[in-house]
C-alpha cells in the first residue's frame, strides 16, 4: 500500500442527514451527467449506483483522511473539531456547486485504490519529453502508456528526434506471457520498443491468454475489460511505423505515431477516453504536415487523430507560414516555452520561479516539467454573489488541491517532482458567465485579490503540513463535464446561444435511458447506427449576452490575455473560434500577443449540417414548449456505473473512438462539447 490508512476520517451523521435523499440544484444536464459518469456503484447495494450526497460524502471523507493520515505519520498537530467544522463546510460547497474537484477527484477520491496504489489516478494531467530518449528509448513511451492507462492526460514533445538509429530486433526463443495488469500491457509496449533500440531481444512469441475477455468487469478501477484485442492491435501497428524505419534515425513523425498507436490503444482498451498533446518544432515542416489530408490520409484515419499538434513557439518568430496553417484548420496550437518559465502571472513580472518547465499539460493550463503531473480543482465565481463568498470557497478550493499532493504515486521519478513542486491548479469556469453577472472590471478584481489570497493561503497551509509551498497554484482549464453538473459555460469560453439543445449520446443498453424516456426528453436513435441514443436536453443560458459567433477572434485573446495577467500563474486553456474573414488575422495575432501568452490555440467556426449535432439553436418558444413537457428525472435504484470522465476535462484534447463518418464532427466542436460523447464502457487493466 503507498499510502497506509489505519484511521479514516467521517463526516457526522447528523451533518448528512441534512442532505440524504435531495438533489442539489443541477444544471439542465447535471444529474444524467452525474450518474452516467461519475456515480460509483455502492458496495453491497445490489448494484445501485451513490447519489450526489454520497459522492460528496466519499470525496470529501477521502481528503480529509489524506490530511489526517500525513498529520498522525508525520505527528503534526490535529485538531478533530476544527476538521470536523471545516469538512462539512466543504461538503456544503460541493452541495452548493460553487466549486468541485475535477472529474477524476469526483470518481477516485475516496477510494481503496488510491490509497494502495497512489495518487496518479486523482491527477488530471502529464507531460513527458523525448529529449533523453538516447538513454532509454521506451521510457517516454511506456509513462504515457501507464499514466493514459490510469486516465491521465498526456502531453509530449519531439525533441528525441535524430537521436536514435532503429534496428532491426533480434528475436530470442522464448514466450512473453502478458500479465492482465496495466503493468503487463506496458511491460510488452516496452519489451517491443526496446527490441528496435539494440536494447533487447524481441521474443518469438507472445501469449495474451490471461487477459480477461472483453466484457469482464474491472473491479478495482472501474469500467469493463476490452479483452486483449487493442494490445494485439498496437502491437502491429508498433512493427508499422518503426519496421519500415530499420538502418534510419527516428523521425518527429516516428515520435508522434508511437504516441498516438499508444494512444488508441488506450482509449479501445483501457479507458473510454484519454488526452494527448504533441509539442514540436515550428520549423519542422515534416511535423507541420502530419496531419494533411493529402498526404497522409491513410495514417490519419488510422491513428494521427489521436494527438492534437501544438508547437513550442519562440518569441521572435515569424508567424505567417504555421499562422495560415492554423487559419485553415486550427491546428497547430502554441505554446510559447520561455513565457512558462520565466513568468507566473503575468502581472508579477519575471521571477524564474519555475526554470525547470519542459512543456505542457494536453489542454494546456498548467505548465509542467518532464514526467511530472498535475491536479485542478473548478471553482465558478458566476455563482458567487460577492468577493468575500468567493475567497471562502477558493480557501476549500485549494484545501483540496493541496491536499492531493500529500499522496505519492507509484512512479518514483514523477515523485521527485511532483512532491517538490507541489504544483495545483485552481480553475475557473463560467468566466464569461461572470463577466456578465460582476463586470469584466470586477472579476479581474476578484481574481487579482483572489490570487494573492490564495498565495497567502499556501504559506500557512504549507507550513501546518510542513511541506513545500506549491510553485504555482492557479489556471484556467476549459472544462467540460465538470461544468455540466452546474450548468456554467465551460472556461473562459463563450456560450453557443441563449436557447439551444443540447445533445448527448447513450449507449441502447443503458439503464438511463427509459428514466429519461419517461420524464419527457426526447430521444432518437442515433443516425449513426452506433447502437446509441440521442438525447435532446432543452438549455436556457443564464447571463446571456452574444454567443461564440458574435464576438471577434481579438476580444476572446484579450480575454485570454487579461486572465493570463490577473489570475493564472499557471496558463489559460482557451481554444479561440474565429469567422472565416479573421483567418487572416490569426498570425498578426500570434505576434502582437506573443509577450502576453503562454499558450492558444484557434477553431474555425463552420456553419456544418450534421445530424443530431451537439448544439443546436432554438428559439425561446422551442425551448419553453420542451421545458413544459420535462418532468424531474427519478434514477433511483439504478445501476448507472457505465463510463468514467476521468481525464483533462476539455472535449478538444481527448482523444475518443469514433465511427469515421464522425471524425471531423467530432473534432470541429472542441472544448466543452460532450454531445458527441462515445459510451465504450470500458476500463483500465487493473
Amino acid at each position: 500500500m503507498l499510502f497506509p490508512i489505519n484511521e479514516r476520517f467521517s463526516l457526522s451523521e447528523k451533518f448528512l442527514d441534512k442532505y440524504r435523499g435531495l438533489q442539489p440544484d443541477w444544471g439542465p444536464l447535471g444529474y444524467v451527467t452525474f450518474k452516467r459518469t461519475y456515480a460509483r456503484v455502492i458496495p453491497g447495494g445490489g448494484g445501485r449506483t451513490e447519489e450526489y450526497w454520497e459522492t460528496v460524502r466519499r470525496v470529501v471523507e477521502g481528503c480529509y483522511t489524506i490530511q489526517l493520515t500525513h498529520c498522525r505519520t508525520l505527528k503534526l498537530p490535529w485538531n478533530a473539531q476544527k476538521a470536523q467544522r471545516s469538512a462539512q463546510e466543504m461538503y456544503r460547497l460541493m452541495w452548493e456547486f460553487k466549486f468541485l474537484p475535477p472529474g477524476r477527484g469526483l470518481w477516485m477520491m475516496g477510494t481503496d485504490y488510491v490509497f494502495e496504489r497512489g495518487s496518479a489516478a486523482l491527477n488530471n494531467c502529464a507531460f513527458v519529453s523525448t529529449e533523453e530518449i538516447d538513454f532509454s528509448f521506451s521510457e517516454p513511451f511506456c509513462f504515457l502508456m501507464d499514466m493514459s492507462l490510469l486516465g491521465v492526460g498526456v502531453a509530449f514533445d519531439t525533441k528525441g528526434a535524430g537521436k536514435v538509429v532503429i534496428q532491426e530486433p533480434k528475436i530470442a526463443q522464448y514466450t512473453h506471457v502478458v500479465e492482465d495488469s496495466k503493468e503487463g500491457w506496458g511491460d510488452l509496449v516496452r519489451c517491443i520498443l526496446d527490441s528496435y533500440a539494440g536494447r533487447c531481444k524481441r521474443p518469438a512469441n507472445v501469449d495474451y491468454s490471461k487477459i480477461r475477455p472483453m466484457g469482464s468487469p474491472i473491479r478495482t478501477f472501474g469500467g469493463i475489460a476490452p479483452g486483449p484485442a487493442p494490445l494485439i492491435e498496437s502491437i502491429k501497428n508498433v512493427d508499422v511505423v518503426l519496421s519500415a524505419r530499420v538502418g534510419q534515425r527516428l523521425t518527429s513523425a516516428d515520435i508522434t505515431d508511437l504516441m498516438n498507436v499508444i494512444g488508441k490503444c488506450v482509449v479501445s482498451g483501457g479507458v473510454r477516453r484519454t488526452a494527448e498533446l504533441a509539442l514540436g518544432d515550428p520549423g519542422d515542416d515534416e511535423y507541420l504536415k502530419l496531419k494533411d489530408p493529402d498526404l497522409h490520409g491513410e495514417k490519419l484515419m488510422a491513428w494521427r487523430w489521436a494527438s492534437n499538434n501544438s508547437v513550442s513557439a519562440q518569441i521572435g518568430m515569424d508567424y505567417g507560414g504555421v499562422g495560415e496553417q492554423t487559419a485553415k484548420n486550427g491546428e497547430p496550437g502554441y505554446f510559447w516555452l520561455e513565457n512558462a518559465r520565466a513568468y507566473g502571472r503575468l502581472k508579477d513580472g519575471e521571477t524564474w520561479a519555475d526554470a525547470k518547465v519542459a512543456g505542457t499539460n494536453p489542454c494546456a493550463e498548467q505548465s509542467l516539467e518532464s514526467y511530472e503531473i498535475c491536479n485542478l480543482v473548478e471553482t465558478f465565481p458566476s455563482r458567487h454573489d460577492s468577493f468575500e463568498e468567493y475567497k471562502r470557497t477558493l480557501k476549500f478550493a485549494y484545501l483540496y488541491a493541496k491536499t492531493v499532493t500529500l499522496v505519492p504515486t507509484h512512479n518514483e521519478r514523477t515523485n521527485a517532482i511532483m512532491l517538490r513542486n507541489r504544483r495545483i491548479g485552481l480553475s475557473q469556469s463560467g468566466i464569461i458567465e461572470s463577466f456578465e453577472k460582476h463586470g469584466r472590471r470586477t472579476h479581474f478584481g476578484w481574481c487579482d485579490e483572489g490570487y494573492k489570497y490564495v498565495c497567502q493561503l499556501d504559506r500557512i497551509y504549507a507550513q501546518w503540513l510542513c511541506i513545500p509551498e506549491s510553485i504555482k497554484k492557479t489556471s484556467v482549464k476549459p472544462s467540460g463535464t465538470v461544468s455540466l453538473l452546474p450548468g456554467v459555460t465551460p472556461g473562459i469560453h463563450y456560450p453557443h446561444s441563449e436557447y439551444y439543445y443540447r445533445t448527448i449520446r447513450i449507449d441502447k443498453t443503458s439503464p438511463l435511458v427509459e428514466p429519461i424516456r419517461r420524464a419527457g426528453y426526447r430521444v432518437e436513435e442515433s443516425v449513426y447506427g452506433d447502437n446509441t441514443w440521442v438525447v435532446y436536453f432543452p438549455v436556457r443560458q443564464e447571463h446571456f449576452d452574444r454567443a461564440k459567433d458574435a464576438v471577434s477572434v481579438w476580444e476572446q485573446v484579450e480575454n485570454v490575455a487579461q486572465m493570463q495577467y490577473y489570475w493564472a500563474d499557471n496558463q489559460v486553456s482557451a481554444t479561440v473560434t474565429f469567422r472565416p474573414e479573421e483567418a487572416k488575422d490569426i498570425p498578426k495575432i500570434l505576434e502582437l500577443y506573443e509577450p502576453r501568452l503562454k499558450s492558444v490555440s484557434f477553431l474555425p467556426l463552420r456553419d456544418h449540417s450534421y445530424a443530431q449535432a451537439p448544439y443546436q439553436e432554438i428559439s425561446q418558444e422551442m425551448y419553453v414548449n420542451a421545458s413544459a413537457r420535462i418532468e424531474p428525472l427519478d434514477f433511483r435504484n439504478l445501476n448507472t456505473d457505465e463510463e468514467q470522465d476521468l481525464y483533462c476535462d476539455g472535449e478538444k484534447c481527448e482523444i475518443k473512438l469514433v465511427p469515421q463518418e464522425e471524425f471531423d464532427f467530432e473534432h470541429e466542436e472542441g472544448e466543452g462539447s460532450e454531445a458527441a460523447e462515445r459510451p465504450e464502457q470500458v476500463g483500465a487493466p487493473n
